[in-house]
């Protein structure tokens, strides 16, 4: 009886022990959640190359300021920020990836990044960004503008 009692004990220790350590870990969706959320506060925002401020900020300083609000630390620049995470399949584009994209003369360089906010179907996949022609803003990757300079989404949450 006795050994049964401290096997008893040990197993509800464990089980605490577990669900505490658990507890302090948000999970990926809530922390893609909050980040999407702290995005979609700076719409409106003026484009500013180079800017991380409400008066005016790029594409990639609109990320790193989204991804601070999970105490998340990225690269500042978009080529940058194209190196990190997991590589994924636009088929498997999900709410928090980020999507890559050569706007400028090279076609081939990593020159624009946004947070995909919503999927709903490979035609509708929708993402936040800096545009320089309006600010912060949602698109649609399925628009001819950005499918035609769509260079890789990746996965770092």
């Amino acid at each position: 009886m006795k050994f049964q009692s401290i096997r008893f004990y040990m197993l509800v220790l464990c089980s605490l022990f577990l669900i505490s350590s658990c507890a302090g870990h948000k999970s990926r969706r809530s922390r893609v959640d909050t980040v999407i959320k702290t995005a979609r506060t700076y719409t409106g925002t003026p484009y500013k190359w180079g800017g991380t401020t409400r008066s005016g900020m790029d594409c990639s300083g609109l990320l790193l300021n989204s991804f601070k609000s999970i105490n998340y630390k990225i690269p500042r620049t978009s080529a940058e920020q194209s190196k990190i995470g997991k590589k994924i399949a636009k088929s498997g584009i999900k709410p928090g990836d980020l999507v890559f994209f050569a706007t400028g003369k090279k076609k081939r360089k990593v020159t624009h990044v946004g947070l995909v906010t919503e999927v709903r179907g490979k035609d509708n996949i929708k993402f936040i960004h800096a545009s320089s022609s309006v600010g912060v803003t949602e698109s649609n990757l399925a628009s001819d503008y950005y499918k035609k300079r769509f260079r890789q989404a990746r996965r770092i949450l």
